[in-house]
């Protein structure tokens, strides 16, 4: 049990910045690292809290702030299954980062335990990471401060990226179950990769190399330990060229390079010296996304983006259901966002003939909607995204009698994809082997896997805000309700544009609403996001 004295001369070594208000959204708690250090203490309150809450399940606690520039840092906690923390807890995560004083936060944390329902005599256990930042050891200390005044057992994990600490989460909490997930180690991590990649392969060997930009963050030294335990090129192992990997110097985390580099400003790296039809991905920095691309024999650019990992997905384990004769007892479906391309929303409902849904933009409403279909396929555009396989699937998986050589082969190949892709949470180094064992079965490269639709030119817009809380989004954020008027005029810009399609998003992370334009053509396309970033930018004060 905690001691409220303990917790709150503790607490006194953090105070919260009296100017400033927290909000706990997809990503957590995201800002500068400045800014963070009385909100990192009061989330290893609310971790140890949460625990407790559950039975003394351990909950992990990740220091991160993805895709951000260096200065940023973030936290956010990770439930028992390794998914996203529970969405009625993020209301308490706000109301302890803004606990106006040490004594307010006694209060509140007091509040919680009442409220709850929680045992305060019970166990506490949680683990956490943190990326590659300066300012993550830092900020570890203070959560180390929190998680020992709140009386919790606790484990350092080093440097991870954030899918390996909820996979670890996962692990952990499934140990000597019927569901258990792996061994709880970053070297169990790898392990079930390699072998899973082994089993899916199914003997067949890979052609051409895959050249990864690690956005000079964590995911570049675990991409290397993870080929340390893959079979050899050589031996027709799977060749991964590593660049944009330095970790030393930390201003060149995501500067120009990485995952949302490349989706946002729709080229490569200017680094990136690849050849013509070279396969090519992009990680963010802390590798939990992932987006691919190629430059044409032209010179063009070709961005493959989560739409195109999502429908590569789909197509292929529709297909292997099928030849496994499971067709008919599979229901597999694609979950988007807005931000989704309309041409693969058309591809994978008319071609495909998959059923697809749309939710608002998080992981947390994505897997939560992919976990209705016994195979979901769920990918933001950005890249973040996984295959989530339903407990009913497992079990025919696990059951299912093949009557032939060639529907053993392709079920064989579905058992080994369910441990090759990480389910808790997008994961960019399980989805770049993913999409490897893809390209190798059809044999393709990124041009005919880029020929299977044709994209809708489209822009994405970000627009410095005074404050994105005014920006109230509805309809799966397709459609703004707040400020009055504003999608009026988003429509009226729309209207004057052939397959124009826009809408405005405030950023969870940051001062900023994100504008998305789809047109007929460039040029319209580049027309119509600025006409809706003007709309937005005057709303916006």
């Amino acid at each position: 049990m905690a001691d409220m004295d303990v917790i709150r001369a503790a607490s006194a070594k953090f105070p919260k910045p009296a100017d400033k208000r927290f909000q706990y959204g997809t990503a957590g708690f995201r800002m500068k690292a400045s800014l963070l250090d009385s909100v990192v203490f009061r989330i290893g309150l609310l971790a140890a809290l949460r625990s407790r809450k559950l039975n003394g399940q351990t909950i992990g606690v990740m220091i991160t702030a993805s895709h951000n520039p260096p200065e940023d840092n973030g936290v956010k906690l990770v439930d028992p299954m390794g998914e996203m923390l529970e969405e009625s807890w993020e209301a308490y995560a706000t109301m302890l980062a803004n606990a106006p004083s040490d004594e307010g936060l006694a209060d509140a944390y007091s509040r919680l335990i009442d409220e709850c329902h929680i045992n305060a005599e019970a166990k506490a256990s949680v683990i956490f990471s943190r990326d590659t930042r300066p300012s993550g050891t830092h900020l570890v200390s203070i959560l180390v401060e929190a998680l020992k005044a709140a009386n919790a057992d606790y484990v350092d994990y080093r440097l991870l990226t954030t899918p390996q600490l909820h996979y670890i989460t996962r692990c952990l909490n499934t140990k000597g179950s019927p569901y258990e997930y792996g061994d709880p180690t970053e070297g169990g991590y790898y392990a079930k990769m390699a072998a899973s990649l082994k089993a899916a392969m199914q003997g067949r060997q890979f052609t051409g190399s895959v050249t990864v930009d690690c956005a000079n963050g964590i995911g570049g030294p675990k991409l290397r330990e993870l080929i340390k335990n893959l079979s050899l090129p050589s031996d027709g192992g799977l060749d991964i060229k590593v660049t944009h990997d330095d970790v030393v110097e930390s201003e060149r985390l995501n500067h120009q390079c990485g995952a949302d580099f490349v989706k946002t400003n729709q080229r490569a790296p200017p680094s990136s010296h690849a050849s013509p039809l070279m396969r090519c991905a992009s990680l963010d920095g802390d590798a939990d996304r992932i987006v691919y691309y190629f430059c044409d024999t032209d010179g063009t650019f070709r961005l493959l983006d989560g739409d195109r990992i999502a429908t590569l997905a789909a197509s292929f384990i529709g297909d292997l259901a099928r030849s496994a004769g499971l067709g008919e007892k599979l229901k597999v479906g694609v979950v988007q966002t807005a931000y989704a391309n309309g041409a693969s929303t058309a591809y994978v409902t008319q071609d495909l003939r998959l059923p697809v849904v749309c939710t608002a933009t998080g992981v947390k409403h994505l897997h939560h909607a992919a976990t209705k279909f016994d195979v979901g396929v769920y990918f933001e555009a950005n890249g973040h995204g996984t295959v989530v396989f339903s407990d009913a699937a497992h079990k025919r998986l696990s059951k299912h009698e093949p009557q032939s050589p060639a529907q053993s082969s392709a079920l064989e190949t579905l058992r080994a994809l369910t441990a090759l892709v990480n389910q808790t949470v997008g994961d960019a180094l399980s989805d770049l082997l993913l999409v490897e064992v893809i390209l190798a079965y059809k044999g393709w490269g990124p041009k005919e896997w880029d020929l299977t639709y044709t994209d809708l030119p489209n822009r994405l817009v970000r627009v410095e805000v005074a404050d994105r809380s005014i920006f109230k989004a509805v309809d799966a954020e397709r459609r703004l309700e707040s400020p009055p008027g504003v999608q009026a005029q988003i429509d009226a810009a729309v209207g004057k544009f052939k397959n124009g399609r826009s809408f405005a998003r405030a950023s969870g992370t940051e001062d900023a609403v994100r504008v998305y334009a789809e047109a007929a053509t460039r040029s319209e396309t580049e027309d119509l996001a600025q006409k809706v970033a003007t709309i937005v930018r005057q709303a916006g004060g």
